[in-house]
């Protein structure tokens, strides 16, 4: 390295002057030059590279890395006070030396969300799998993109090697998929690839003078539906969301009943939207049904198994997606409940060959056809993105680690404890639950402090109003103490206020003493008000 950086060239605006000593000046063909010769300061360049060994022992210190059960989830400030114990501003001139990174660096840890804590349960993820951050580490540090074989060799056969994994895991015979930027944006992909099919001419012509498109989703399905039809033009009068039953789950008859009346107004219907594992309850639609209807008027089936997906690895409960093998596409995110790191979201569809026929746009400059080797394997053009962050090495390196019996093992264990929550929150006085039984690793629930319970029997609009309230008072005292962070919601469209959702993931293992605990803070925090 000190060879390479031996000799640098840099005119008076560059940075990079700082870090050569610079020891003649010449002139060449009558312009000045400045020539700095390198002698890098070494220590300084030693400092900048030593500060990598040093993270995992920062992040132990910091109780960032198998977190005692006493440190905090979180040590909760407003916006405004985080910014007088925080700089964050960007105005300095002088650069820091390591020490003064290091500090930086602890600061930011101090005020940080501790996802890897027993009792964080607020989101669809939480801690990370150590061979999952493993290969987040490996990537980020090789800093290079899944466009081409050439600038990605093994990680571009990675992709294709788990593309192939979960095509069989789901049932797909035979097909393609890619890895991208979260959820959201594979039910985009799967929006993109129907819409294309519905009509070909649109990549070429957009939808201008086009039938009018029609999507269909649960009204309990994710918002990102809603939003995929804003930026593909279709727009969100022509999203119609489709009534579910108490626990969630699309009604068939109600979305054979939504079809009939699209196309007596004469509009095209064309993409029905499916979820395994709803963001709230954990819900999983009759796919069966489902599928059987839209096969039977042509509709392109996507499953949104973005939460849900981690069922598949579990001989248990796999039977959950029963009937997603009949979709036109699928999407997963192992970055939720299975606990990849950030961001780890799958996308597959059944027809080969049609991501790139959609998608594709032919850059020149990359995707040259008269290359050395076999350009079938540069995949970039069949993505939205140009460069793309390499998120498959990831989850391909859990598998690789633990087999499929050992993530089998941890989606299993997962959901385990989330019975044993529901168990202890269906028998302990004060608790009720908002659904009996549970379909997935989410429990949603009430807690009924003492006071109120001598009301219960009324539970009027008034009482009802009350227990909204306190889940929200309970929520905020949770945070502030930084003892357990679990999220609440409202179902509106089913008129249900607050309620708290708990969610169960594989990281960090769960146990039933870490279950009881959660129900235990909630009940000594709601006495308390």
């Amino acid at each position: 390295m000190e060879e390479e950086f031996s000799v640098a060239v840099a005119n008076s605006s560059e940075r990079s002057v700082d870090l050569c000593r610079c020891v003649q000046s010449e002139v060449f063909n009558g312009e000045d030059s400045v020539i700095c010769v390198a002698k890098l300061d070494k220590t300084r360049m030693s400092d900048e590279w030593s500060l990598l060994s040093k993270i995992p022992a920062i992040l132990e210190e910091q109780h960032f890395v198998r977190v005692p059960d006493n440190e905090p989830v979180v040590r909760f400030e407003f916006p405004e006070d985080l910014k007088k114990l925080v700089d964050f501003t960007l105005d300095s001139d002088e650069p820091r030396d390591q020490a003064g990174v290091e500090q930086i660096i602890k600061q930011v840890l101090q005020y940080s969300v501790r996802t890897g804590h027993a009792n964080f349960h607020n989101q669809l993820f939480a801690g990370v799998d150590p061979y999952g951050l493993a290969g987040s580490w490996i990537t980020d540090a090789l800093n290079t993109s899944q466009y081409t074989f050439e600038v990605g060799p093994a990680f571009t056969l990675i992709e294709d090697a788990l593309i192939a994994k979960c095509l069989q895991l789901f049932g797909f015979v035979e097909g393609d998929g890619i890895l991208a930027p979260g959820g959201s944006i594979s039910n985009m992909y799967a929006m993109v690839a129907a819409r294309y099919r519905a009509l070909p001419g649109v990549k070429r012509t957009g939808l201008a003078n086009q039938p009018t498109l029609v999507a269909f989703t649960s009204e309990d399905a994710h918002y990102s539906i809603k939003k995929a039809v804003h930026w593909l033009g279709i727009g969100i009068d022509n999203l119609v969301l489709v009534r579910t039953d108490p626990g969630g789950c699309m009604i068939p008859e109600e979305l054979e009943k939504a079809i009939g009346t699209v196309l007596a107004s004469g509009r095209q219907p064309f993409f029905v939207n499916s979820t395994a594992g709803t963001t709230v309850l954990g819900a999983f639609d009759p796919f069966e049904r489902i599928a059987a209807i839209c096969e039977r008027h042509n509709l392109w089936l996507h499953v949104d198994s973005c939460l849900g997906g981690s069922a598949i690895l579990s001989r248990k409960h796999s039977h959950l997606l029963a009937g997603v093998e009949r979709a036109d596409s699928l999407a997963w995110n192992p970055h939720k409940t299975l606990g990849a790191p950030l961001q780890c979201s799958i996308f597959l569809l059944k027809h080969k060959g049609l991501l790139h026929e959609c998608n594709s746009a032919n850059a020149d400059y990359l995707f040259q056809q008269d290359k050395f080797y076999d350009v079938s394997y540069d995949t970039g053009d069949k993505s939205v993105q140009c460069g793309r962050k390499v998120d498959a090495f990831k989850i391909w390196l859990m598998f690789k680690a633990r087999g499929d019996g050992g993530l089998a093992e941890l989606v299993e264990n997962a959901f385990d404890c989330a019975e044993f929550f529901t168990g202890e929150v269906r028998k302990r006085d004060g608790f009720r639950l908002v659904l009996e039984q549970i379909q997935y690793t989410n429990v949603g629930f009430w807690y009924v402090p003492k006071k109120l319970r001598v009301l219960e029997e009324q539970q009027d609009d008034a009482w009802w109003a009350k227990i909204y309230e306190v889940t929200a008072i309970i929520k905020e005292r949770l945070v502030k103490q930084g003892s357990v962070l679990i999220g609440y919601v409202p179902r509106p469209h089913k008129k249900i206020g607050n309620f708290f959702r708990m969610v169960v993931t594989c990281h960090p293992r769960p146990t039933h003493s870490s279950m009881k605990f959660v129900i235990d803070e909630i009940e000594r925090v709601g006495e308390m008000l």
